[in-house]
Order: C-alpha cells, then sequence, then structure tokens
C-alpha cells in the first residue's frame, strides 16, 4: 500500500454559519472530474484514505472527501441531518469550482449521496453506493432506532443546548481508520475477529465522536432513503453479504427502484473499506471507466 499522495491536500472552508468544514482534495492540477467520497457514522475522511493512496483514478479523477459536519475536523454540536449535510456538500463544491460530481458514500455516507443527487440532479453525475441503508433493511439497534426514532428526537435537542453552553467534552480519542483497517486485516488473517467488533461499538464511537454527532448521525440513517424512482443519475451500488445493520436481501430489492444501478456484492459483514479494499477499489474503478466510455453528460 503506498503512502498518501503529495497532492491530497488538507483544506477548510468556513459554512454560512460559522461551523469549520475539514476536507482533503486529490487534484493535482486544474479541475478536473470529481469523485466525492462520504464516510459513514463515527467516522471520518481517513475512511477513504487507503482508497485515495492506491487507485488508479488519481490520474485522471479529482478525489474530494470530506469530514463530514460533526466528524473529524469538522468539529459541530449544533444541528445536524441530511439538509445540513447536504447543503455542505453544495457549498465544498462550490468553493472548489465543480459544477458537478459522481458522489459516493459509505452507510451514512452513501444515504446522504442519494439524498443529494435527489435534490440536486443538476450537479450529480453518478453515485457510488457502499453499503446504503434503507429504512426497511434495517436490523440490529438500528432497526430498534428507526421504530423509537421520535423519543431521541428531544435528546438531541438537549444535547445541542448543551453544546451551545459549552457542556461537553473537552477531547476526543483520535481515530485514523486506515491505520485501524489494516490492523483488522492482520487480525482477520490470524483467526482472531476482536477488532472487528469495534466498528459495532456505541463506546468505541463515542470515544471519537460528539455524542450529539454520533446521535444525529443514527437518527438520520433511521430515517432511511428517499423515493429511489425519482433518482436517474446512474449508480454503482457494493452491498455486503452480512447482516450487521441491514439485510441485504431486502436492500437488494430496494435498489431495484433505483432505474440505472448496478450491483456488485462482496463478502464482508458491513464494512467492506476494511474487509473487501482491493475488491472495492477494483469494481470503482471499473464502473468510473464505464462512465468515462458511455456517458457524454461527464462533463464539469
Amino acid at each position: 500500500m503506498g503512502s498518501l499522495p503529495l497532492a491530497d491536500v488538507a483544506r477548510h472552508l468556513t459554512a454560512p454559519d460559522g461551523a469549520t468544514l475539514a476536507y482533503r482534495l486529490w487534484r493535482p492540477g486544474a479541475p478536473r472530474r470529481v469523485l466525492v467520497l462520504l464516510h459513514g457514522v463515527a467516522s471520518n475522511l481517513t475512511r477513504w484514505s487507503e482508497l485515495v493512496a492506491a487507485t488508479a483514478l488519481r490520474d485522471t479523477w479529482d478525489l474530494l472527501r470530506p469530514d463530514l459536519r460533526g466528524n473529524g475536523g469538522s468539529v459541530w454540536r449544533g444541528r445536524m441531518d441530511l439538509d445540513v449535510w447536504c447543503a455542505d456538500l453544495a457549498a465544498l463544491l462550490d468553493a472548489e469550482g465543480y459544477a458537478r460530481a459522481v458522489v459516493g458514500g459509505h452507510c451514512l455516507g452513501a444515504n446522504i449521496a442519494v439524498e443529494f443527487a435527489r435534490r440536486c440532479p443538476e450537479r450529480t453525475a453518478g453515485l457510488v453506493l457502499v453499503e446504503p441503508m434503507p429504512r426497511e433493511a434495517l436490523v440490529g439497534y438500528v432497526k430498534f432506532l428507526a421504530a423509537t426514532r421520535p423519543l431521541f428526537v428531544p435528546v438531541a435537542a438537549l444535547l445541542r443546548a448543551l453544546g451551545a453552553l459549552g457542556l461537553h467534552r473537552r477531547r476526543l480519542a483520535p481515530l485514523d481508520l486506515a491505520e485501524l483497517d489494516r490492523a483488522t486485516r492482520a487480525a482477520l488473517a490470524a483467526g482472531r475477529t476482536e477488532l472487528l467488533e469495534r466498528y459495532v461499538s456505541p463506546r468505541g464511537d463515542l470515544a471519537t465522536t460528539p455524542t450529539v454527532a454520533w446521535l444525529q448521525a443514527l437518527m438520520a440513517v433511521s430515517r432511511g432513503l428517499p423515493d429511489l424512482a425519482a433518482v436517474a443519475v446512474p449508480a454503482l451500488a457494493l452491498l455486503a453479504t452480512g447482516r450487521a445493520f441491514t439485510d441485504p436481501a431486502i436492500v437488494e430489492r430496494a435498489l431495484a427502484r433505483l432505474p440505472r444501478c448496478h450491483v456488485v456484492k462482496l463478502e464482508a459483514r458491513h464494512w467492506i473499506p476494511t474487509e473487501q479494499p482491493a475488491a472495492m477499489r477494483a469494481a470503482i474503478e471499473d464502473w468510473c471507466a464505464g462512465l468515462d466510455r458511455h456517458s457524454g453528460a461527464m462533463v464539469y
């Protein structure tokens, strides 16, 4: 695995409400086609560090990966939801001079990508959905959260109010997902699964993520996807075969409503970037190459 490229530059943008949005952009020259990579719940832009370091897309594509508001370097303890994250993404594209983007994401990030495509079809050239989360497919504690979602609305409001008063944790543990992924794969190769449990641990999530951000991200996931039949852009969906958070058969049936979706199934519990990084990278590269060959609409 190579190191991150020199042109993968850390940047910041101040949103109209004063929030600082941190992101990294691989762009060695003038703006080109751009692939946006959104992370999931209790994650950050390092979710995509290995992909950016290794992918052949660097030769012809720009790669933009933000810390979603509330995560990583985009620390925020106010309101966070699909409205806010979609507005933040539009602001980042404007700031960097991109009229359109292929928008990709994992888990929550995939749901945000679909919502952005529904709201801003003129700005969305395609979707890369890694383990999206339809509401009807949720299992485990995320399904429970979806069923009891109204009960968490006042809790989130209280946490936001406390944060506005300065009553919050001052320190959060750092989270480098590239480093954690490499250690997890080494453990799995040795027949040990204990590190994989870190990815499903609320306690582990809360060590690295503000409580208010974690709760609002889970609330957003439990909301599910918009009307997929209304999303007409080409899409690639990478689905895990496991049932950590979703029933894969139900996810696939839900995605059948996307008019132009190509589905690839990969052997994984849920964390395809962790468990199947090479297969994920190859699928994304092949699909993007297909866009290059067949879509005259890929103009930036």
